[in-house]
C-alpha cells in the first residue's frame, strides 16, 4: 500500500510526497535525511496521509496535489475519492 502524505513545514508551507512506509518516511524528514526541501524547511507536524493501491496511484495523485493551492490541499487529503 502506498500513501500521499502532507507535511507542516518550520516555514509555514505544506509538502506533499510518496511512500510505502509512512512511518519511517515522516522520520527521516524529522532527522533531516528526506527531501532536500524539508532538510532546508523541517517538518513541524505530519498533516494526513491517502492510501493508494499502487506506486502509480500514488505518484499520479502527488502531482495533481501539488497543483493544488494551498487552501484545497487538506480537503483533497480528506476526501475520499481517488485521484
Amino acid at each position: 500500500m502506498w500513501c500521499v502524505y502532507l507535511i507542516e513545514c518550520r516555514n509555514g508551507a505544506w509538502y506533499a510526497g510518496i511512500t510505502n512506509d509512512l512511518d519511517a518516511r515522516y522520520a527521516a524528514h524529522v532527522a533531516g535525511k528526506g527531501a532536500r526541501y524539508t532538510r532546508a524547511n523541517p517538518p513541524v507536524r505530519l498533516l494526513g496521509a491517502r492510501p493508494f493501491a499502487d506506486r502509480s496511484a500514488a505518484s499520479r495523485a502527488e502531482y495533481e496535489v501539488k497543483r493544488l493551492p494551498k487552501a484545497r490541499k487538506l480537503a483533497w487529503l480528506l476526501s475520499s475519492d481517488d485521484a
